[in-house]
């Protein structure tokens, strides 16, 4: 078996398994999250078949190695017994690569349905329009803006820049403003009121 594994026709299968082992490995011990993405698919039907979108991206690096590693070593196994021989990588390898694609794809479809899903709380800062703020750090002013805590629809709280929206108005720390519009990266935003919050850290 060591032997098998060992020979040269088969490196880059286990290498392979060996790297999916080591990406699993790391995923299991929690220290891939800086590493976790998701693959956004933009009307491409290739990668939605594949299964990009459906899963993870390293999930689907790791299934995708998976099968490609487990497919290669069966079919060397395969013509070993057969022939006597292995087959010579360079037709192997993308022998196998070919085939294992739809397998990837059949298996992320498979696995996006009894996997569950991660709702994303990620919004667009255009999106925080509309919203209640507090203002947080400084006093604001046109000209010189302060900085306003407000929380998303997900209660996600946001850290931004906020000026008056009226000429000669002016927002106290603690004091509720709307953000009614967002300009050259800051907000502008009206009073709501004469409510104050406690002060907040920051």
């Amino acid at each position: 078996m060591l032997e098998f594994l060992g020979a040269p026709q088969n490196f880059v299968f286990v290498s392979a398994i060996v790297l999916m082992l080591l990406i699993g490995t790391v995923e299991l011990l929690g220290l891939g999250g800086a590493f976790d993405l998701d693959a956004e698919v933009g009307g491409g039907d290739l990668l939605s078949w594949l299964g990009v979108g459906r899963l993870p991206l390293l999930m689907l690096i790791i299934v995708f190695l998976a099968i490609f590693g487990s497919l290669g070593l069966i079919v060397q196994q395969v013509s070993l017994d057969a022939t006597g021989a292995l087959i010579s990588p360079w037709i192997a390898g993308p022998a196998a690569c070919a085939a294992c694609l739809p397998l990837t794809g059949l298996a992320a479809r498979g696995l996006a349905r009894i996997l569950p899903r991660d709702h994303s709380t990620a919004v667009m800062l255009d999106d925080l329009v509309g919203r209640m703020g507090a203002i947080v750090t400084g006093r604001a002013t046109q000209g010189s803006p302060a900085r306003a805590r407000v929380e998303d629809h997900h209660g996600q709280p946001h850290f931004v820049m906020v000026e008056p929206d009226n000429p000669g108005q002016s927002f106290e720390e603690g004091q509720h403003v709307l953000l009614v519009r967002r300009e050259n990266g800051l907000f502008r935003a009206i009073a709501r009121g004469d409510h104050h919050l406690p002060r907040l850290g920051v």
